[in-house]
């Protein structure tokens, strides 16, 4: 299967100032992705987790543009991204598209709902005639479930699942290949959650769209990713297709994770062991020494300062960073 997206070291730093404010203190630099590397086929989802300020967004606001690539490479359908200017950018906004975290802000709250969602077409493709452009934002609106008659009301009128809908249908009018989903559902309610994402797979399987889906919360990542990448403070720690990874998780990071996920069954969550974590996410801006998760690592020991560990195959697409995965 061919790659759509091709990801190869993806660095994304940022330049925060200097230290104490004093001229003379060197520049700080904030890691929020370092050397991520991954490929996405059409038609496929990967869910990427983690904890909040793992580098998640900062990640996928760079494959889109709206963060600089400090390093590394990013092909789309063969094409490179990194370095390219904003008017080439253009080119690509119909075939790449985002879903935001928050469904109101994301939202103008000037315009009324079919103006929204026909803004990107009128954007990307001026010469579409308003009739067609009329047409198209009815089209879409029925396919998320929109009712027609809310057309010319405004974001505030709406509950926030309603909203996400108006920003999936926002991406869907260009007919992208490509969407990135930057935690579409953290904000909704547990049961608009399910039907926005039953609404996503929907679409995927009538369009044959690929998803980037981002989210910390494992258990929605389960129902809807083929493949499941795992970050820590801008790193890979984990990748494995879905049922390997919640079945068989091998970084200590990753059965933390998972050990917070609830089980519908009283009885068995009852009886869990679970695993917490000690202590806060470092800063990447002074992230520790060698292996990024030692500070927090019930199985860390003083080899795991001396050198990052790598991604290393387990079983067929399984990968895992960490030195002590045989234990």
């Amino acid at each position: 299967m061919s790659a759509l997206l091709e990801v190869r070291d993806l660095q994304v730093h940022f330049q925060v100032g200097r230290e104490g404010a004093m001229p003379w203190s060197p520049a700080r630099t904030l890691k929020a992705v370092s050397g991520v590397s991954f490929s996405l086929a059409a038609g496929e989802t990967l869910g990427i987790v983690g904890e909040s300020g793992c580098g998640k967004s900062s990640l996928a606001r760079a494959l889109i543009g709206l963060n600089p690539i400090s390093s590394g490479s990013v092909k789309f359908e063969g094409r490179e991204l990194a370095g390219l200017a904003n008017r080439d950018w253009r080119s690509l906004r119909s075939d790449i598209q985002m879903i935001f975290q928050d469904p109101l802000s994301s939202l103008s709250p000037r315009l009324t709902i079919g103006q929204i969602i026909a803004e990107p077409l009128r954007a990307l493709r001026p010469e579409t005639p308003e009739e067609t452009v009329k047409s198209e934002v009815a089209r879409v609106m029925e396919r998320v479930g929109l009712l027609p008659n809310v057309i010319n009301r405004y974001p505030h009128e709406f509950s926030g699942g309603q909203c996400q809908r108006v920003g999936i249908a926002r991406a869907l009018i260009v007919k992208p290949k490509l969407i990135l989903c930057d935690e579409p559902v953290s904000a909704l309610d547990v049961s608009i959650q399910a039907q926005v994402i039953n609404l996503l797979m929907d679409l995927q399987q009538e369009d044959g769209l690929a998803l980037l889906f981002i989210a910390h919360d494992l258990a929605v990542v389960k129902h809807i990713a083929r493949r499941v990448m795992v970050m820590y403070l801008g790193r890979t720690v984990e990748e494995a297709d879905a049922q390997t990874l919640f079945a068989h998780p091998a970084h200590p990071y990753t059965q933390a994770l998972l050990s917070a996920v609830p089980i519908p069954d009283p009885g068995k969550e009852r009886n869990k062991t679970l695993q917490i974590l000690e202590g806060d996410l470092p800063s990447p801006i002074s992230p520790p020494s060698g292996c990024a998760f030692r500070t927090r690592c019930p199985k860390a020991d003083a080899s795991c300062a001396a050198s990052a560990p790598t991604l290393t195959a387990l079983a067929g697409e399984h990968r895992a960073a960490c030195f002590r995965i045989a234990e």
